[in-house]
């Protein structure tokens, strides 16, 4: 008799068999062992917290043990538990450190195991996972994740607030050793007076004050040392771009910038970069969460493609990270599949308008000229120039003017975001601005000339869009900002400027925003689409009440453009979750860091920031 088993066409039955018994595969086994550390942790801290979480017969060995054991030793099981719950993780992505601390805290708790519950069962897993882990030693190489300071804070909330949540569980199990009735602050209390090695309000009868102050005092200690650590070590900063590696991008970007249109985003200094042996290509990410995010196509010459992705995935081996790319293209997504095995999945489209095609005659273009013509009569002057021929001061303040129009505290943007308006080294960036002459006279702000000086904060600025160049003869758009006092229809008056002033600028291309899920929304709403199609379509009109998905696709195409289509490339399924999270982590839209003070006080923030997210207002208009 013989089976199918992991692709083989035929194995035998007994072959199987051998198989199951030989136990997980090599790389299997961090998974295994970190599932199994899970495992053992919450044994641990059972067997810490609740007195009555015994199973062992062997009580008369206990009666010769130390009395003053039991505390000691439920402390040391509470606080190994709990490392051993922080150390899953690590040791699931491979970490050398991970196993490190591993390979002490097992036979620590074995230890515990034995004192406190006397368990010969608990003893044996510890060690046979230590036992593994030390079989299996060559599979935990990774090296550390970049890290920063504020690791710490965050240790220091997450485990402040899980003692204290935990101490109260321990302080309120022995209930028939309990002096008196305290009550829930007195019991709150004496957990805080606890993590600090004081004593509470809280008494007990005979040896189990001892255990819960050991307890107590155990969980504390654990939250400072952790905490301290964290805070001291030796620092692996985040990804930065150094001057040295820019300037080879540029170089790439000189020879090759035109083949995609996020190109010249790689040059953001949030990013690492790793090249090609040759030097002739390069891939720029992001380390969010342990997943390695490149955003776009690799830089430079297609025939070296391969080495730089070589790089990029035996990077993400070394320190187990997972590989991702963000809005590659079409023939980007080819090569990296082809290249690494992974698997690519349609995310979306981005609208590029040809200038040669783009005009605002015809019926298709009336709502857009109808806008645009009403906003000029209002008054409304429009500027598009390249960053180097504006003066400093006007560029300073067209900087500041971005910054304050942010609609949210965080800077968003990752993929399709620069990061920066007016460096020395972004000469050939296009700004388009819209100013309103006149804007505030009669209200003491000024005669509207633009200075700055008298017209508010701004002078007659009421809107701005940043270009970034694609290539020679391209650029693609950057962000949006708008003064929220400015009528409606700044982005779309800024975009018809632009395109009528690209030929003057060498530009015969041009790119607008991203939009997700454009088919889909596309082919939903035409007729004869199936019910899957519709019901697909219905969900993402409904998530637009929180991420602009509809609103942005029926922006873009107002502007008639060509759609090309943007690709996320994954490993598997399972890795998506991950993948999207660290993805809006990276954009901006989910925020885990400590907050920013705002720059002044009773500022109402106003507009929104990049190519992906256009104000509702003028998405409705």
């Amino acid at each position: 008799m013989s089976v199918t088993v992991d692709g083989d066409k035929s194995v035998s039955v007994p072959q199987r068999v051998r198989r199951l018994l030989r136990g997980p595969r090599p790389e299997a086994v961090p998974v295994v062992v970190g599932t199994a550390c899970t495992a053992v942790g919450l044994i641990d801290v059972a067997a810490g917290v609740f007195p009555r979480f015994r199973h062992s017969r062997m009580h008369t060995l206990a009666e010769v043990l130390p009395g003053a054991l039991g505390p000691f030793a439920a402390a040391l099981s509470l606080s190994a538990g709990v490392l051993l719950l922080l150390l899953a993780h690590g040791l699931k992505r491979h970490k050398r450190r991970a196993w490190r601390a591993a390979v002490v805290l097992l036979p620590a708790g074995a230890v515990a195991q034995f004192a406190y519950r006397h368990s010969i069962v608990g003893v044996l897993v510890s060690l046979t996972i230590c036992a593994l882990l030390v079989r299996h030693r060559d599979q935990f190489r990774a090296l550390p994740d970049p890290r920063s300071r504020w690791r710490a804070l965050a240790n220091f909330i997450l485990l402040g607030a899980s003692s204290l949540a935990l101490g109260l569980v321990i302080v309120s199990v022995h209930p028939g050793r309990v002096v008196g009735a305290p009550s829930i602050a007195d019991r709150l209390q004496h957990v805080l007076y606890g993590l600090f090695g004081v004593e509470g309000p809280v008494d007990y009868a005979g040896r189990t004050t001892w255990t819960v102050a050991y307890s107590l005092g155990a969980l504390g200690l654990l939250t400072a040392v952790t905490t301290i650590y964290l805070a001291f070590r030796p620092e692996h900063p985040a990804a930065r771009l150094t001057e040295d590696d820019e300037s080879r991008l540029r170089a790439l970007l000189a020879t090759h910038g035109g083949r995609d249109s996020l190109g010249h985003f790689a040059l953001r200094r949030d990013k690492a970069v790793v090249f090609s042996p040759s030097g002739k290509a390069a891939v720029c990410y992001r380390v969010v969460s342990g997943v390695m995010l490149a955003g776009g196509d690799p830089i430079g010459d297609v025939e070296a493609w391969p080495g730089a992705i070589e790089r990029f995935m035996d990077e993400a081996k070394a320190h187990s990270w997972t590989p991702a790319v963000m809005g590659c293209s079409e023939r980007g997504g080819e090569v990296w599949t082809r290249e690494t095995g992974l698997t690519a999945l349609e995310l979306g489209d981005e609208a590029v308008v040809d200038v040669a095609d783009f005009s605002l005659a015809g019926r298709a273009m009336r709502n857009v000229r109808q806008m645009v013509g009403r906003i000029e009569r209002g008054g409304y002057e429009t500027r598009v120039r390249r960053a180097r021929d504006i003066d400093p001061t006007e560029l300073e303040r067209i900087r500041r003017a971005a910054a304050d129009w942010r609609g949210t505290d965080t800077e968003r943007g990752f993929s399709m975001a620069l990061g920066r308006i007016g460096d020395p080294a972004d000469g050939d960036c296009v700004i388009a601005t819209a100013h309103l002459p006149g804007a505030g006279i009669g209200s003491g702000s000024g005669s509207g000339t633009g200075t700055g000086t008298d017209d508010g904060p701004h002078g007659d600025l009421k809107a701005v869009l940043h270009f970034v160049p694609w290539g020679r003869d391209g650029m693609s758009l950057e962000l949006m900002r708008r003064d929220r006092s400015a009528d409606p229809g700044m982005n779309e008056l800024l975009i018809v400027a632009s395109l009528q002033a690209a030929g003057k600028l060498g530009v015969k291309q041009v790119s607008l925003n991203f939009a997700m899920f454009r088919s889909a929304l596309a082919r939903g709403e035409r007729l004869g689409a199936g019910p899957v199609l519709r019901c697909w379509r219905g969900l993402l009109i409904f998530l637009s009440r929180w991420f602009q998905i509809e609103s942005l696709y029926k922006f873009n195409a107002k502007f008639k453009p060509r759609w090309e289509p943007r690709f996320v490339v994954f490993r598997t399924s399972r890795d998506l979750p991950r993948i999207g999270i660290a993805a809006m982590r990276a954009e901006g839209f989910v925020n885990v860091s400590p907050p920013r003070p705002f720059r002044s006080r009773g500022r109402r923030p106003c507009g929104h920031t990049l190519r992906t997210a256009p104000e509702r207002e003028v998405s409705a208009a």
